[in-house]
């Protein structure tokens, strides 16, 4: 525009002084257009080490950056987007077909899904008259999975055999499930023989141990229920999560299976995944608790939850029916007012995860 007011300026009132800037000044500007608006062609490519982490582990970025012109690039510094930091990395005159590397940590202090990229590059010219930004590279990310703790102890189980009745019975009990076509190799002492004769052709019976103990984690994710947000996170809810992957954890290494739900929805996919994304959002528990009663999931269920959970530790202790063993955790309220463990409920009251985890080790009511 100054350039534009000059050169008006000095021809319609005979500054040539003015007009001699204002062409001087548009001249430049064109100049600085053109520069900026050249484009560096580069190729950008990221490898997370290691992509997934658990919170407060080490994860590293490598990122490598290619002249994949044929001209050498300028004196550049890009910003690489880390979450919610801004990393300058510095591209120094590359060659074309040559490459640069740059290393850099990637925060993990919270957990979720931190991402990365892109990569922006911003050109301008020597005079600083015009800057433009480009993106470059897709967005890579990382995941930062709740912290795990040790868990000594898994519940023995309390098998529900076939005909109603509900049971503490050792491994290796055996159950009618149902028959099948007959294949060689079946041992005929498994062929049931009356169904054979009425359908003709030789029936087997397949057996089913109801003994393997089998863990339900309800892991509360209402917002209510973890009214204590700071820096958009609510420390019992982190702790909750925790406790989760714990369980998870140590029922996978004990090899027994195990499932994980959430109250405000479906979770899908790997547990630590599921864990890692999980949020606080409305919910309704009543409806969850009574999908969760008519499902019958397991024989161990474990409701974890936070300090707004406390008034429905009622509701849940209802579920000693369908499920033999019940257990309530609440994390995050040690100072709120005790839990009657009634009804045969058991309740773990812990400050974070690691509480939670010497609190489990030491139930012996299972």
């Amino acid at each position: 525009m100054a350039a534009v007011g000059l050169l008006v300026v000095g021809f319609r009132f005979g500054y040539p002084d003015l007009a001699l800037l204002g062409a001087a000044a548009a001249v430049a500007l064109g100049c600085g257009a053109v520069f900026a608006f050249w484009r560096p062609r580069l190729g950008v490519a990221r490898v997370a080490e290691p992509d997934r982490v658990a919170r407060g582990e080490a994860a590293r970025m490598t990122l490598t950056v290619s002249n994949t012109s044929r001209v050498r690039g300028a004196d550049l510094v890009a910003l690489d987007q880390c979450g919610n930091t801004v990393v300058p990395v510095p591209l120094l005159r590359l060659r074309p077909g040559k490459d640069t590397t740059a290393h850099y940590p990637v925060p993990t202090s919270r957990r979720g899904v931190v991402p990365v990229g892109p990569l922006r590059v911003t050109r301008g010219d020597p005079l600083g008259l015009v800057s433009l930004s480009r993106a470059y590279g897709e967005i890579c990310e990382v995941w930062v999975h709740p912290r795990i703790h040790l868990l000594r102890a898994v519940p023995a189980g309390m098998a529900r055999s076939l005909d109603g009745r509900i049971d503490k019975v050792p491994h290796g009990t055996i159950t009618f499930d149902s028959l099948r076509e007959y294949v060689v190799g079946d041992e005929l002492r498994r062929v049931h023989w009356r169904s054979s004769a009425k359908v003709g052709e030789l029936m087997v019976r397949e057996q089913l141990d109801t003994s393997e103990p089998t863990i339900v984690v309800l892991l509360d994710d209402r917002a209510s229920a973890h009214p204590r947000v700071r820096d958009g996170m609510a420390e019992s809810f982190e702790a909750a999560c925790e406790a989760a992957a714990s369980i998870v954890a140590a029922a996978v290494q004990e090899d027994i299976p195990v499932s994980l739900h959430l109250v405000t929805e479906v979770a899908t996919g790997p547990y630590l995944d599921v864990l890692t994304r999980a949020g606080l959002q409305p919910g309704d528990l009543a409806a969850t608790l009574r999908r969760v009663r008519a499902q019958r999931l397991g024989d161990t269920l474990v409701f974890l939850t936070g300090p707004g959970g406390r008034e429905d530790l009622g509701a849940v202790s209802a579920l000693r029916g369908p499920y033999p063993v019940v257990m309530a955790g609440l994390l995050g309220d040690r100072d709120g007012a005790p839990v009657s463990g009634g009804d045969g409920l058991i309740v773990i009251e812990a400050d974070d995860g690691a509480e939670f985890a010497a609190a489990w080790d030491g139930v012996r009511g299972w």
